[in-house]
């Protein structure tokens, strides 16, 4: 029986492991690690696309059946581990999951402070998919904060009905994918830009303008935010990421 300490949900509809797979686009040259293998569905899909394939089971009693039916893929290691006390790969590595509703977050930052991630691809809570992805015509910050590296993506909705036992509520099939150019260089730079987001995420003052206020002069903030195309009235969850670009070259005057 699945353990509800541990969050379990298994993925048992073909139709949407193959989903999550197309999503993920692995490499056949590439080294894929999986969060949270469970009875190996998306592992079964995943390792004849794949060159290696590390797998992450916290579940002691699930690695027995996965190591049998992993058997003819030697390429695929099955590891009896907390996924978020693992060391990231030296290597160029793709992450794919589908991740306890719990650690999602969790698991989302692990994935992001890992320097040689390309990609990850989770099945996670719906909402949490949307509001990462501003689905929602909102945006988060860790989403803005960390745009300048990375994208992220809602790549479909699967319905409840797809997992054993079946949660209370949809998944939403998640992609973040490194970008091979930073849209900002140099650590002085992403420095300063994060500095930025995280002024205009302070709510103070009750709108974006207020809070950036504390920190520039209202002409040059007037400039900019026309140039962003927001008002001065805008609350800070509806400035896109890439307005929140323009915002800091006029406001850091990086050249556009």
């Amino acid at each position: 029986m699945a353990r509800r300490t541990l969050s379990q949900n298994f993925l048992v509809d073909p139709a949407a492991v193959a989903r999550v797979v197309r999503a993920a686009r692995p490499r056949h040259d590439g080294l894929v690690v999986e969060v949270g293998m469970g009875k190996g569905a998306l592992t079964q899909v995943l390792a004849p696309r794949c060159r290696e394939l590390i797998g992450y089971e916290i579940d002691r009693h699930l690695i027995p059946g996965l190591r049998l039916r992993l058997a003819a893929h030697p390429h695929v290691r099955v590891v009896h581990q907390d996924f978020l006390t693992a060391r990231p790969p030296l290597e160029p590595f793709a992450v794919v999951g589908n991740v306890p509703y719990a650690r999602t977050s969790e698991i989302v930052d692990w994935c992001l402070r890992a320097p040689r991630l390309t990609s990850a691809t989770f099945l996670t809570q719906l909402e949490y998919a949307r509001k990462r992805t501003g689905d929602y015509g909102r945006w988060s910050l860790l989403t803005v904060r960390s745009w300048p590296d990375v994208d992220w993506q809602l790549c479909g909705r699967v319905p409840r009905g797809a997992f054993r036992p079946v949660p209370r509520v949809d998944s939403g099939i998640l992609r973040l994918t490194r970008r091979p150019r930073p849209l900002l260089t140099g650590a002085a730079e992403r420095a300063a830009y994060e500095r930025m987001v995280e002024l205009g995420f302070s709510g103070v003052g009750g709108t974006l303008y207020a809070s950036l206020r504390r920190a520039h002069p209202a002409r040059r903030l007037d400039r900019a935010f026309r140039r962003a195309g927001l008002g001065r009235d805008a609350v800070v969850a509806y400035a896109t990421p890439r307005q929140w670009l323009v915002l800091f070259e006029e406001l850091s005057g990086t050249p556009g």
